[in-house]
């Protein structure tokens, strides 16, 4: 039976795809990760994947204030510039 959730690694191969649409989607501002997913139609959980990674090589940064449901918004990074 299938669960649903695609291979870690599907998702993987997919990067560079998935960098450009949430830069793109950056562009007019910060978002959360389940803003973000909702706005591209992925699921939160793949969408983190992809926002803690490019969080970790720069490409994204968080803003320093948190939503009052406790999440951050994300911007752009230095490395991040489309």
């Amino acid at each position: 039976m299938m669960s649903g959730r695609r291979d870690v690694r599907e998702i993987i191969r997919e990067e560079p795809i998935h960098r450009r649409e949430i830069q793109t989607a950056l562009t007019d501002g910060g978002k959360t990760v389940p803003e973000l997913a909702a706005l591209l139609g992925y699921s939160s959980e793949e969408l983190v994947y992809w926002v803690m990674g490019m969080r970790k090589y720069g490409f994204l940064t968080e803003l320093p204030d948190v939503t009052e449901d406790g999440y951050y918004r994300y911007q752009v990074g230095p490395r991040g510039a489309i």
